[in-house]
């Protein structure tokens, strides 16, 4: 998730100020390199998933000390790989930040992956909430595009609820204590504010040539909404 502001990456005029077709032409190619993000992390998922001791490797990842070590390697590729996507002119960077960026999506999604695939005997609950995210994602990529509202006003409830939630996540590594429904529901609200944020962005302060930039915010907030949304499938079906 990033809560940059877009139009200070760049001299040329947001999207907004574009013609019409050059404005249509850059949303087709943010959405199209969204699909392809999305695309590429499942292929990056089924190389990961074919190689052998996953789950042992999955196991280790999330063993206390070092799954804050994972995190906080996480939040430095994602600062670095939106740093590059936003500042730089060069498209062969932006590509390389986005690649990047998924990878370690990816990485970072094996252990819930494992216990989900555990859990039901295959990928049905994956497939569930990956649904369940696209139909959430859609309704409120709707929302923006039909109403035309700058959902700009979002960010510092982001970066409030973002310190927030990582506050917790870290107590919860550290004292050991589980962080439950509620706090999966809140992260799930938090990814909606996200993408709604975002799309407002692509429409009045990304510029014409950020698609890149764009598409790994968009897919950045996808992450954020289907990892919340897995878990609280998860823990639904644990219920059950």
């Amino acid at each position: 998730m990033s809560q940059n502001n877009p139009s200070q990456s760049y001299a040329a005029l947001p999207a907004s100020h574009a013609g019409s077709l050059e404005r249509a032409t850059f949303i087709k190619k943010t959405y199209l390199h969204l699909a392809l993000a999305i695309l590429g992390m499942v292929a990056v998922e089924s190389v990961l998933f074919s190689i052998p001791g996953i789950v042992e490797f999955a196991q280790k990842m999330t063993q206390g000390w070092t799954w804050l070590a994972v995190l906080g390697g996480f939040m430095f590729v994602t600062s670095m790989a939106d740093n590059w996507a936003r500042t730089s002119t060069k498209k062969s960077v932006q590509y390389a930040a986005l690649g990047v960026y998924i990878i370690a999506q990816a990485i970072i999604f094996v252990p819930l992956l494992v216990v989900a695939q555990a859990m039901a005997g295959g990928n049905d609950l994956i497939m569930q909430a990956g649904l369940i995210t696209m139909a959430l994602f859609t309704g409120l990529s709707a929302v923006v595009f039909l109403t035309g509202k700058d959902f700009s006003f979002l960010r510092s409830a982001l970066m409030i609820g973002g310190m927030v939630a990582l506050g917790l996540i870290v107590c919860s590594i550290l004292f050991g204590f589980s962080l439950g429904l509620v706090f999966s529901a809140a992260m799930v609200v938090l990814a909606a504010m996200s993408i709604l944020y975002t799309t407002s962005g692509i429409m009045h302060h990304y510029n014409t040539e950020q698609y890149v930039a764009a598409s790994l915010s968009l897919f950045a907030s996808f992450m954020m909404m289907m990892w919340y949304v897995l878990r609280i499938v998860m823990s639904m079906a644990s219920s059950d």
